[in-house]
């Protein structure tokens, strides 16, 4: 949750509630889908799902 805290939600504007929701949901959206993540040897979880599915089609042949 750190990452998430300094690199989205301490920079983006919060001017109202409505506004802060909104940008917490696209924070958490381009987080879970580009940001790269240590676990993943710092692949985005898109470019790491894609890649297992084309070792997974390497494996059918």
């Amino acid at each position: 949750m750190k990452t998430i805290k300094c690199d989205y939600i301490s920079i983006m504007p919060k001017p109202d509630g409505l506004t802060a929701a909104k940008n917490l949901a696209e924070a958490f959206e381009h987080y879970n889908e580009w940001h790269p993540h240590s676990a993943l040897d710092y692949r985005s979880p898109r470019e790491y799902l894609r890649q297992r599915a084309n070792d997974n089609r390497c494996l059918e042949i």
